[in-house]
């Protein structure tokens, strides 16, 4: 496969469903909830908020337990009782080896601070006839629901939309109402431009000072040396990274018969072939290359989390979920 643009066949590329708001307004019970994880059904969903909150709670409804929960508490030391303490911060264990009153006192646990990198450069707004999201509105909708989640956990997430260079971008924080201004933002905004991976990672890298989980949403079809150099930036200055490669079942399986033109949505050039004559080698060609990815990051300590646009949003929540669970 070339590092450069993904080659299309003229014709078969689309938008994304506009969608009818249907069900948008239900709250899912369990049973039926994790319909919300399949891109097919949230494909007829118009509003990106709806989208977000019926995937997580999908999510959910087939958790043991709910990720959700306050911030949590860790000792720090004791001090003598003043009267007015509460009498749960005592330590009775204390009191009753020493007789003497001291009361426990703790410290918030500091919670994630995250970034979600949105691409959105040419290649980003494929859609195959066999999917029903683009890869732009697949990862729009993962990285909103992964929003949704976060702000849910108390941890502050931001979001930087980019193409050929850095756009919108919206700082961290983790207060419920900032979860509008990042839903928002992530609804903004057209595929456009060449794809210029690395040079927008290493900026980003220098721009994000204070570590934490920095979440890339992205085709990745790029140089790879240069993609692998900007994630390694981040890692040089102690950020926890995870990487969802989304990619169009098209482009993975190329099940293209007849005699086709492939055009790159990002130079426009193209390619007039017999895909029968080149698709042992272009699957040949695809696994290499996502396997070097996938053996790159992983030298690295980088998560990598290959998708397509028909994969379940369950499968990217819980990789989520297993990095976090890791960081705190």
């Amino acid at each position: 496969m070339s590092e450069r643009g993904s080659g299309v066949p003229s014709g078969t590329h689309g938008t994304a469903s506009g969608a009818t708001r249907g069900a948008g307004g239900a709250r899912p019970g369990v049973g039926e909830g994790r319909r919300w994880l399949d891109p097919a059904v949230v494909a007829r969903l118009a509003h990106l908020d709806v989208r977000a909150r019926l995937v997580v709670e999908g999510f959910i409804a087939g958790m043991h337990r709910s990720p959700f929960h306050g911030f949590s508490v860790e000792f720090a030391e004791h001090r003598p009782y003043m009267p007015g303490d509460p009498l749960k911060n005592l330590d009775w264990k204390v009191l009753a080896k020493s007789d003497r009153y001291l009361v426990k006192q703790y410290t918030e646990e500091t919670n994630l601070r995250a970034h979600l990198l949105l691409d959105l450069s040419g290649s980003m707004g494929f859609r195959s006839e066999r999917a029903s999201l683009s890869k732009l509105e697949y990862a729009r909708s993962l990285a909103a629901a992964l929003a949704y989640l976060m702000i849910g956990q108390q941890d502050a997430v931001g979001t930087l939309l980019f193409a050929e260079h850095p756009m919108q971008y919206v700082p961290p924080r983790s207060v419920r109402s900032h979860l509008d201004v990042v839903l928002k933002t992530l609804s903004q905004g057209e595929p456009t431009g060449r794809t210029r991976l690395g040079p927008v990672l290493h900026e980003l890298a220098e721009r994000i000072k204070r570590r934490g989980l920095v979440v890339l949403l992205s085709d990745l079809l790029d140089t790879p040396s240069a993609v692998l150099s900007g994630l390694q930036h981040f890692r040089h200055r102690h950020h926890e990274v995870i990487v969802f490669h989304v990619l169009d079942p098209d482009e993975i399986e190329f099940p293209y018969t007849h005699a086709s033109t492939f055009v790159d949505m990002e130079t426009g050039a193209q390619l007039t072939t017999e895909p029968w004559e080149i698709a042992a080698r272009y699957r040949e060609q695809l696994e290499a290359w996502r396997g070097n990815y996938a053996r790159a990051c992983r030298e690295q300590r980088i998560d990598y989390v290959p998708l397509d646009t028909r994969t379940p949003f369950d499968r990217a929540l819980l990789a989520y979920l297993e990095k976090r669970a890791t960081l705190l």
